[in-house]
């Protein structure tokens, strides 16, 4: 591609995988948004739960001063307190909802334009129908709450049902039925694809876009390992593009740009979020992995 990519989207990074010391809602959350801030090849940036309020607000700041496009990951929120947004249990699915608001509330606070999610523990195939009702009310009661206070958006990403997350939601064939459902009442939902999980989900990249592309509302850029379990980067890691053992380096980047910009998500009228996740190995730094994403980036785009 000859043209920049600056017109065609806003190239992301998520704050919390590329410096996962922050993932917990502390430690350098201000030092580590302030390299993403004065890097001119970003325009937006993902960031997750802000213990701090006083750092948040200082985050928030920072964020507009430099012009950045914000988007809200509710995801390390759910993962790492366990909560599950189709559990059959009414309590813990409520707390689990109750936490993806209070997320909502933080993301305005950080004038964040979008939210993403993510599906709970698949329960098989005899209760995944019953575990996916339970999802799409908890997402029906998400995107209004959501939609009361502003112009947010509601992602529901997709994962693996097999390999390493193991949710409900889950393959694209299905995401789109859940998507089409909760977009008949709500204008705010839609769905975000990661290409590092396309391995794992054992789908191809132009035939996990195309079944998506009515729905596709945020994409990540990423890899992952699914052929070696020994590999210290085995499932949802996101190691570096061209990790050894990995599935995802120039060539796979090269497709995903390509359809994404055949389906439409990358166009010059609408430049829509693409970020990368990207985490460094114990024996890497995130300024590594941050640099190996843009080199791979701009060799995939040259021959998009």
């Amino acid at each position: 591609m000859n043209e920049s990519w600056k017109k065609y989207m806003k190239i992301g990074l998520l704050h919390f995988m590329a410096y996962p010391q922050v993932i917990r809602g502390e430690g350098p959350i201000l030092e580590t948004l302030e390299k993403i801030v004065y890097d001119e090849f970003f325009d937006a940036v993902e960031i997750t739960h802000i213990k701090d309020s006083s750092v948040r607000e200082k985050a928030g700041k920072l964020l507009a001063a430099g012009k950045l496009t914000v988007a809200y990951g509710g995801q390390p929120v759910l993962l790492r307190n366990k909560l599950n947004l189709n559990s059959f249990d009414q309590e813990e699915r409520q707390k689990a909802l109750d936490r993806c608001k209070a997320a909502v509330d933080e993301a305005y606070e950080l004038s964040a334009v979008g939210i993403g999610v993510l599906s709970g523990a698949d329960p098989g195939p005899d209760k995944r129908g019953e575990a996916t009702e339970l999802l799409f009310d908890s997402l029906d009661q998400l995107c209004s709450y959501a939609a009361a206070k502003g112009t947010m958006r509601v992602a529901l990403e997709t994962f693996d049902r097999e390999i390493d997350k193991k949710v409900v939601i889950g393959p694209h064939k299905e995401a789109v039925v859940l998507s089409a459902r909760l977009r008949k009442k709500h204008a705010n939902f839609g769905l975000m694809v990661d290409l590092s999980h396309f391995p794992l989900q054992f789908e191809s990249i132009r035939e996990a876009l195309l079944t998506v592309k009515e729905h596709i509302i945020h994409a990540h850029m990423g890899n992952c390992v699914v052929k070696d379990k020994n590999n210290p980067g085995y499932g949802d890691l996101h190691p570096r593009f061209g990790f050894p053992g990995g599935e995802t380096d120039v060539a796979e980047l090269t497709e995903f740009l390509r359809v994404l910009l055949e389906i439409g998500y990358l166009n010059k009228e609408t430049p829509r979020i693409l970020s990368f996740e990207v985490k460094p190995m114990p024996d890497e730094t995130s300024e590594l992995v941050i640099a190996n994403a843009k080199r791979t980036f701009l060799q995939a785009w040259e021959h998009a």
